[in-house]
């Protein structure tokens, strides 16, 4: 390996949902001839990444024309009880220590023993204090932002008091954000900003990264794409110029043409199973790694799907370890209309022509994924900025059908809505409708990310900008 490589440490939050997106950009970054470290938890995700990937730690990995290597550290933290510990913001904190420490005698490891020093710190929004360590070392601070670009407006309008947004006082305040929905209510704007959320800690926690982004050298990576989210891509570059704004998504398309033998693919029984279904006839039913829907929900969604008449795969995962949740159990018949997996590539599945819709969480990795593949949603969110993003794929990008409002609606949807909406996505006018749509934003990512794309060209200048660091030691400033 060249000694002269520019060398670039990326510092993940441990959960899949920013894990999967910030791996996919190092994958990007090494690509380009860059030497890439990734940094994480040892447990419980960055145990299961290196099983899964026969990772060595500290262990170079040809990526393209570059490197990547993983380091994992002991936050020191006992997985029991989670979801209080998440709640009052213990984990958060913990964490903050132990990477703050772990960073630090990377970059002077690195620079003093191996003659590789790091440039520049990239993170997502979840460890705001990466930036605090950058601006400490003199190195240059990226964020990757893993929601859309609309969720981080209305962030940055909550920040800074822009709009109004609901109080304890006036919880059911309406907010208008320039070149979003006209108005989102209340229960559609990202919850953690809704002052009765039991997550404040995160919200306070992307808030922290949003007040971070005024210094000088950071640099905004959104996994969306200009053509997606043009307005509000460009209203927030009016609106903070300080913030270079770069969107270079879908990610996970940039990610497919690398080379490399750092995957995550398993062997993966749902596409031959798929491969044995008619085109369009399949439900794909998941609904993330953290959200953990009630029994009581569980069962009339079964139910529904058994009155729908339609087949499915529907993954099925086990609770998250330390939050003490029992796990779903269900109806034994419906075993003979479709099949029940713990784990799929979603990526494969929802490319996968077999696959008729996608009932959701309306997550951003799944919203992006799903506009991918060109696969109507029937959204089905719960919290945080799930909410926000099943109202832009029912009323803007008009690919989905809305199933629930999300936790603040304090209800069970009956069997009854749950099989009128896959039915209403899978078949007649409307789902006719829901797949032109799709197939459109198909193919504008797909140009997107193309060589001359969008997202190609905001990625190569990013890179130029990363390489040009090197040359420049005592600058502060990718810009």
């Amino acid at each position: 390996m060249e000694p002269s490589l520019t060398h670039v440490m990326l510092v993940s939050f441990p959960s899949p949902g920013h894990i999967n997106p910030l791996l996919r950009l190092g994958k990007l970054i090494a690509s380009k001839g860059l030497l890439v470290t990734f940094l994480t938890t040892k447990e419980p995700w960055g145990k299961n990444l290196r099983e899964s990937n026969k990772i060595q730690d500290g262990v170079l990995k040809p990526v393209g024309s570059g490197f990547l290597r993983f380091e994992f550290f002991d936050d020191g933290f006992v997985y029991e009880d989670l979801k209080n510990k998440a709640e009052s913001g213990v984990l958060n904190s913990q964490l903050e220590v132990a990477g703050k420490r772990e960073i630090k005698n990377l970059v002077n490891r690195y620079e003093e023993e191996e003659k590789q020093p790091v440039r520049c710190l990239i993170n997502n929004a979840f460890v705001p204090w990466v930036c605090d360590v950058a601006e400490e070392l003199q190195i240059s601070s990226v964020v990757l932002w893993v929601q859309s670009c609309a969720c981080f407006a209305a962030y940055y309008y909550f920040q800074h008091q822009l709009v109004k947004f609901p109080t304890k006082t006036e919880p059911e305040i309406n907010v208008e954000v320039p070149f979003m929905p006209s108005t989102l209510k209340y229960d559609e704007i990202p919850s953690f900003l809704h002052p009765s959320s039991c997550f404040l800690p995160v919200r306070d926690l992307i808030l922290e990264q949003i007040k971070r982004l005024h210094k000088p050298f950071s640099v905004l990576i959104i996994d969306t794409f200009q053509e997606l989210e043009r307005d509000i891509i460009d209203h927030m570059s009016r609106l903070c110029p300080e913030i270079i704004i770069n969107p270079i998504g879908p990610l996970f398309k940039m990610a497919h043409s690398i080379s490399s033998d750092i995957n995550g693919e398993h062997v993966d029984e749902s596409i031959v199973w798929l491969d044995s279904r008619e085109p369009s006839s399949v439900v794909y039913i998941s609904f993330g790694t953290i959200v953990h829907l009630k029994q009581e929900q569980i069962d009339e969604i079964a139910h529904g799907l058994l009155n729908s008449g339609l087949s499915f795969l529907w993954v099925v995962r086990p609770p998250m370890e330390g939050l003490n949740l029992e796990p779903h159990v269900l109806p034994r018949e419906l075993g003979e209309k479709g099949k029940i997996v713990e784990w799929c590539s979603q990526e494969r599945v929802l490319a996968h022509p077999a696959i008729a819709c996608f009932l959701s969480h309306c997550g951003w990795n799944s919203t992006m994924e799903a506009l991918t593949a060109g696969v109507p949603v029937v959204c089905f969110p719960q919290w945080g900025d799930q909410v926000t993003n099943a109202v832009y794929m029912i009323d803007v990008f008009k690919t989905g059908v809305r199933l629930s409002r999300g936790d603040a609606e304090e209800r069970i949807v009956p069997r009854e809505e749950v099989a009128e909406r896959l039915v209403e996505a899978t078949v007649g006018e409307k789902a006719v409708e829901l797949r032109e749509n799709a197939r459109m934003w198909k193919e504008e990512a797909e140009a997107a990310v193309a060589y001359g794309g969008s997202s190609d060209r905001n990625f190569q200048e990013f890179v130029d900008k990363l390489v040009a660091v090197k040359t420049a030691t005592n600058s502060n400033n990718v810009s």
